[in-house]
């Protein structure tokens, strides 16, 4: 199953098992179950710590669980049903080490708080293995059972098990169920697992929030723009802060990466590690999982303050805005109402979702084309819908694309509803933009793939927002109020890239240090 320098790499991590472990199988005849068992064999012929046993009893199959010799198989609380491949390879070598009592790489608070949640929680997540969103969710609620004896999680791949997928009508990943009731959707951290589970944690954060001393420099934000303007900050000795809704913006959800300069490729889940690694080689003071509500400027020379949703007020010198963008949406009638039963924003994460069935995408600019392009490889049939006459894609996009036998192109076509029945996607209208006719198409999903929208909806009326509701800045970063500076996509900059947003991190932040040292503004 493994090839042979896999299985190097993997006999390497198993030695650093704490306590024996056992796999517990749940196989039938299937090829997958097949697969399965020999994935298992490998995995206990690396290590003298591991064995294996077929006697599990998971009415799915294939599947298995991991625990602690003499554990058994219902007590297991870690459980693949699938083969956790790919992108859910880590997943199942973490798993591994923790189910051995290996102490994973978290703050020791963290590790505190999961122990102390009470209660008992089977949690369910169904994901697909091509998804770059789902690992992180899959680990976090591994971490989270190996930590917590009233914990048990399965990891399921929703491509294996199809008919749970259409009974609970499961049509994005990841898809997290808790007791048999949906919890959540989308990409996840332990950290907003704990939020979620532990009721009284967003008062002691907001408490321990507002007793933080105010910083030179805060900057509201963890995508590259925010990471770079706090890694300049932090490098001239100023007490710097970032307050981050989830560390990593919307990098965490891009695939490739292939155009960051010296880097030829990379993923975004990857490089948003590779940002907070970074930032906290500094002293910053990273808050995390903090939406802010409000800025309230101060006085020329005196200290803003930020009003964030717990409640809590942060208060700073300067403040260094880098909220980002988020997906645009189409704002038509049942867009929302299907949001994650047809309705899709990631092609890469729930594509595998709608094998064999007809989807669309809406918008012809690159993101667009690209998910046609990849969607055309999985679904029984794309048809991609533009509002303007001519697609907005690169040329060599469109050469691909109008030469796939399963595609459609339909372009002057204003999107405006998206239908269902049953509680999903079953079409979307449209006007020809030509005709002024109405049209309909038969559909099981939309991925809507329209371009972005700044983050900004909280600066309305306190500093100056373009027509698009982007920052206006100068070429310093500035904005129209002393010591309130901005950064990245949620600005007037033109070109939205992940190499200018960081340059522009790191131009703010030095603009936040030269009005520092030139105003008076009192600690």
């Amino acid at each position: 199953m493994l090839d042979a320098n896999i299985k190097t790499q993997l006999k390497a991590y198993l030695e650093k098992l704490v306590a024996p472990i056992e796999l517990i199988a749940s196989l039938d005849d299937g090829p997958k179950s097949v697969e399965m068992r020999g994935l298992l064999e490998d995995i206990a012929s690396l290590s003298d710590k591991v064995s294996l046993l077929e006697n599990g009893v998971d009415a799915r199959r294939p599947s298995f669980s991991i625990g602690k010799v003499g554990e058994g198989d219902k007590a297991a609380r870690i459980r693949f049903a699938g083969l956790p491949m790919g992108h859910e390879f880590t997943s199942l070598i973490l798993a591994l080490l923790q189910s051995s009592g290996y102490a994973p790489k978290i703050d020791a608070d963290k590790i505190e708080q999961a122990k102390a949640i009470e209660g008992s929680y089977r949690f369910e997540t169904y994901i697909s293995l091509s998804c770059h969103n789902c690992p992180d969710v899959v680990q976090a609620l591994n971490t989270l059972a190996a930590l917590n004896p009233n914990v048990q999680h399965v990891m399921i791949d929703g491509a294996l098990y199809q008919d749970e997928v259409n009974t609970r009508q499961i049509m994005a990943v990841p898809s997290v169920w808790l007791n048999g009731e949906p919890f959540d959707d989308g990409r996840m951290s332990l950290e907003q697992i704990l939020a979620r589970l532990d009721t009284g944690a967003a008062a002691r954060d907001a408490a321990k929030l507002a007793e933080k001393a105010p910083f030179d420099v805060l900057v509201v934000g963890g995508g590259p723009a925010g990471a770079s303007a706090a890694i300049y900050a932090a490098r001239k000795g100023i007490r710097t802060g970032v307050l981050a809704e989830r560390f990593g913006g919307q990098v965490l959800d891009t695939q490739a990466i292939e155009n960051l300069i010296s880097v030829p490729q990379t993923d975004g889940p990857k490089l948003a590690r590779a940002l907070e690694e970074h930032v906290k080689e500094y002293e910053v003071d990273i808050m995390n999982l903090q939406r802010v509500e409000a800025l309230i400027p101060g006085e020329a020379g005196g200290l803003h303050e930020v009003r964030l949703a717990n409640g809590a007020v942060m208060k700073s010198k300067s403040v260094i805005i880098a909220t980002g963008a988020r997906w645009r949406e189409l704002n038509v009638p049942g867009e929302l109402e299907y949001r994650g039963k047809g309705v899709a924003y990631c092609p890469h994460c729930d594509g595998p979702l709608f094998k064999g069935k007809h989807v669309a995408v809406v918008g012809g600019g690159n993101s667009g084309v690209e998910a046609a392009i990849d969607l055309a490889g999985i679904v029984g049939h794309v048809t991609l819908l533009e509002f303007g006459d001519t697609l907005r894609a690169d040329a060599v996009l469109q050469k691909k694309l109008y030469s796939l036998p399963n595609a459609t192109v339909i372009k002057s076509a204003q999107t405006t509803e998206v239908t269902g029945a049953g509680g999903k996607v079953n079409g979307l209208s449209y006007t020809d933009r030509t005709t002024g006719q109405s049209q309909h198409v038969a559909l099981d999903g939309v991925f809507v793939q329209i371009g972005l929208l700044p983050n900004t909806d909280w600066l309305k009326g306190v500093i100056n927002l373009s027509r698009f509701g982007e920052i206006e800045i100068d070429a310093k970063g500035q904005t129209n109020v002393p010591g309130i500076l901005a950064a990245g996509d949620c600005t007037t900059v033109p070109y939205k890239q992940i190499v200018i947003a960081m340059s522009e991190g790191a131009k703010a932040s030095l603009s936040a240090f030269d009005y520092l040292i030139r105003s008076s503004a009192p600690a």
